[in-house]
């Protein structure tokens, strides 16, 4: 004679069972679909910074002691004086997002390669003030040195004078301040005085490299 009880228990855990995988199928499904759409919502604010086109407007760069320099499109420019040394760099945003710039660091060792890594995070200058540039559009970096007596000052205001390639690496990110990005980029003296920005490498620093 069937035993119906535990027939019964078997085919309710049996429905259970089916229940739970479907469950987790379907949940997998949903985690997967929140995942795409965050990678396109972060794609849809990510910014990625190049120097600008040789076609691009010239821009005035102000700094806070009334200091201007004028950057052509695809340059940058460098000035050192006995109180301050004075550097901008005409870029571009070629990402979808608002680039919002954060801090900076400088090399004068002359190196075009890129090295292995960026520098460390606490090396960076911080900016006196964000700066931002839209997707699609043009904007500038801009940094100065306002201690003579220090040794970074001397080493900047050697290579400017020596004519010497710059190195700059500027940190910037979207304008939740997350996608985090250092972008390299280098400073070409030209015969004229002025100087040709390069791009060189990007490193992300909060989310996988694709390298």
């Amino acid at each position: 004679m069937a035993d119906w009880v535990t027939i019964s228990s078997l085919a309710t855990a049996g429905g259970t069972l089916v229940l739970a995988i479907a469950t987790f199928g379907s949940v997998r499904s949903a985690n997967r679909a929140a995942r795409v759409a965050e990678q396109a919502m972060l794609a849809g604010q990510r910014p990625l910074l190049i120097d600008s086109h040789l076609d691009d407007a010239s821009q005035k760069v102000s700094f806070v002691d009334e200091k201007w320099l004028h950057v052509p499109g695809g340059g940058a420019a460098a000035e050192a004086g006995a109180e301050a040394v004075y550097l901008a760099i005409s870029l571009r945003n070629v990402g979808n997002g608002i680039a919002v710039l954060h801090g900076w660091q400088l090399a004068t060792d002359g190196r075009r390669s890129a090295p292995d890594g960026p520098p460390p995070l606490e090396s960076f200058h911080r900016l006196i003030r964000d700066l931002y540039i839209q997707a699609g559009d043009i904007g500038f970096w801009q940094g100065a040195f306002r201690d003579p007596g220090a040794d970074e000052f001397a080493q900047v205001s050697d290579a400017i004078g020596e004519r010497r390639h710059l190195t700059v690496f500027i940190l910037y990110g979207d304008q939740e301040g997350g996608q985090r990005v250092i972008s390299m980029f280098g400073m070409d003296p030209r015969d004229d005085g002025a100087y040709i920005a390069t791009i060189g490498r990007h490193w992300h620093l909060d989310r996988p490299d694709p390298r």
